[in-house]
């Protein structure tokens, strides 16, 4: 797979998630716009997937959540597909409270869920923002990674 997936993501949340345009109420004619854009309907429904799969996991509480102190070690798959920078953007994140660890995990299950070989930087943006964007409390850190998105990252994190 390439990056359609994400690109359907960061389309649907530019066009109707960040900003006051509600979304066709009928998801045939989402998929159809979709489609019209230019994104293959498989793509489409991975993504739409996706966002199944994360809108589940905001709604169970996840008992096995990491404990405050917490040390998170990533696996060698994890390693094979978040490039060091991505992984150096979580931490920073975590370490900038703009993800707990429960948030961290949840960006990290997502980014393995898609099917790229490697994600880069841009894509875990993009993954955290669609992580904070439902999290009720997640208002604030919702904000500074929307600026960091659109804005860049702060020169902190080179």
């Amino acid at each position: 797979m390439n990056d359609y997936v994400v690109d359907v993501l960061i389309y649907l949340y530019e066009n109707y998630m960040g900003g006051e345009e509600t979304p066709p109420p009928d998801q045939g004619e989402l998929h159809d716009e979709l489609a019209e854009a230019g994104f293959p309907r498989e793509e489409i429904e991975k993504a739409f997937q996706w966002l199944d799969e994360l809108a589940d996991q905001q709604r169970t509480p996840n008992l096995l959540a990491p404990r405050r102190w917490s040390f998170r070690q990533f696996s060698e798959q994890e390693i094979r597909r978040l490039d060091t920078d991505a992984r150096g953007l979580l931490m920073f994140l975590e370490q900038n409270a703009i993800l707990d660890q429960e948030g961290r995990e949840m960006v990290i299950e997502r980014a393995m869920a898609l099917d790229n070989n490697e994600l880069d930087i841009d894509d875990i943006q993009w993954i955290v923002l669609l992580v904070l964007i439902n999290q009720p409390g997640q208002e604030a850190a919702f904000t500074v990674m929307q600026d960091m998105v659109y804005d860049g990252i702060p020169d902190l994190l080179h």
